[in-house]
């Protein structure tokens, strides 16, 4: 069986975390390994790949076959160009400046793909904070005036009690007033 550059599972449920390892084809997924490659971090958005890459184009070129996923990790950080490119070297069909040239502006590319995707990422995520935080200054505008004007409606009914009970006892005041005024006409 060859050896197999795969994924070895880590981190907790929901939340996984792989290693990038090189294993014997027959060793379980988590088991045995003949060596670390480099991490996967998938939660993450871009995903967050440390890898390295000069042992795993050395292990590409000993005959390793990447799983599936693996292959595609390779492909994203540059590993199978780089093959490829080591492969027209040594069949002389470029040297290895001009290799080097054609990965290196492969690599800008890519950089400059990947940071402009990351500063959208942040962008997005700013944007919608200020959204939310608009959104919340509005209910919270509306909330103040429902109290204000339940509040000014609470104020203005105890006002009107208020008059009423002072027209009531100035009603009372008057209506003693005019009989004392009546009994001093009549004496």
């Amino acid at each position: 069986m060859p050896a197999r550059i795969r994924l070895q599972r880590h981190g907790k449920k929901n939340q996984p975390f792989y290693h990038i390892v090189v294993a014997d084809g027959r060793a379980p997924r988590d088991g045995r390994f003949i060596e670390k490659l480099g991490t996967y971090n998938p939660m993450t958005n871009p995903a967050q790949i440390v890898l390295n890459e000069e042992k795993a184009v050395e292990w590409l070129k000993n005959g390793a076959q990447p799983s599936t996923t693996c292959r595609r990790i390779l492909s994203y950080k540059g590993v199978l160009l780089r093959r490829h490119l080591q492969v027209g070297v040594e069949k002389g069909a470029l040297t290895q400046e001009q290799a080097d040239v054609k990965y290196n502006e492969w690599k800008q590319a890519k950089d400059a793909k990947i940071a402009n995707t990351k500063s959208n990422v942040e962008n997005e995520a700013r944007n919608e904070a200020k959204a939310r935080m608009e959104a919340e200054k509005k209910v919270n505008e509306t909330k103040a005036a429902a109290v204000a004007a339940k509040r000014q409606a609470a104020a203005e009914a105890e006002a009107a009690a208020k008059a009423e009970a002072e027209a009531a006892a100035a009603a009372e005041g008057e209506a003693p007033a005019a009989e004392e005024a009546a009994e001093n006409a009549e004496a």
